[in-house]
C-alpha cells in the first residue's frame, strides 16, 4: 500500500466517525478497527500497530470526540428520537463546508419541537432553511419549501420528514407524496 492511500485510508476512517451521529466506544472501535487494518495493509509491524491501538484508546477522549463530532449542529437533547434532524443538518453543513449551497426544508409536522431544533441547528450552522408554525400539512410545505429554494442557486435540497414508526404505514405515503411532490421537472430532449 502507498503511502497516499494508507493516509486515504486513515482520513475516511476517520470522516466516518466524524459523520456519525452519536460517538461512543463502537464508533471508536470501528474508527481503530479500520485504522489498524489500513496500517496492517501497508506492512506495518502488528506489535507497532497493536500499541498505536492502545495508545489511542488510553489517550481518546469520547466527550471530546463527541463535541468534535458535532461539528456546527449539536444536538439540542431534548428528545430521544433517532437523530435525523441533526443528521440532516450536519450532512448539509458538510457539504456547505465543501463549497455547496445546500438547503433544508422541515417537514417533520408530527414531532413536537422538530422545526425549532432544525432552525436552531441550521442557523448555527448558516444554512438556509423553510419551515412553517402554522402548516400542519407536510406535503405542502415540502412543496412550498423547494419551490422557494429552487429560484435560488442552491446545489442541494434536503426534506426533513417525520420519522415516527409508530405510524409507520402512514410515514411511508406521506413520504411517498412528498418525493412525488418535489420531483424536479424533466427537461425536455432535445431531438437529434
Amino acid at each position: 500500500m502507498v503511502l497516499a492511500e494508507l493516509g486515504g485510508s486513515i482520513a475516511c476512517a476517520l470522516e466516518r466517525m466524524s459523520a456519525a451521529i452519536i460517538v461512543d466506544d463502537k464508533a471508536l472501535a470501528d474508527c481503530l478497527n479500520e485504522i489498524s487494518c489500513a496500517l496492517l495493509q501497508a506492512d506495518i509491524r502488528f506489535e507497532t500497530v497493536r500499541a498505536v491501538q492502545s495508545n489511542i484508546k488510553t489517550s481518546a477522549s469520547l466527550d471530546a470526540l463527541a463535541r468534535a463530532s458535532t461539528c456546527a449542529t449539536p444536538c439540542s437533547g431534548r428528545s430521544p428520537g433517532s437523530g435525523k434532524t441533526t443528521a440532516y443538518t450536519k450532512y448539509a453543513d458538510h457539504h456547505r463546508c465543501k463549497g455547496f449551497r445546500p438547503e433544508l426544508v422541515y417537514a417533520d409536522t408530527f414531532r413536537a419541537g422538530a422545526f425549532d431544533q432544525l432552525k436552531q441547528n441550521a442557523s448555527k450552522a448558516k444554512i438556509p432553511f423553510y419551515g412553517s408554525y402554522v402548516e400542519s400539512d407536510p406535503v405542502k410545505i415540502a412543496i412550498e419549501g423547494v419551490d422557494r429554494f429552487r429560484k435560488g442557486k442552491c446545489d442541494l435540497i434536503i426534506i426533513d420528514t417525520s420519522g415516527c414508526h409508530k405510524q409507520e404505514a402512514p410515514l411511508f405515503e406521506e413520504m411517498r407524496l412528498v418525493s412525488e411532490a418535489t420531483k424536479p421537472p424533466k427537461s425536455p430532449i432535445a431531438p437529434r
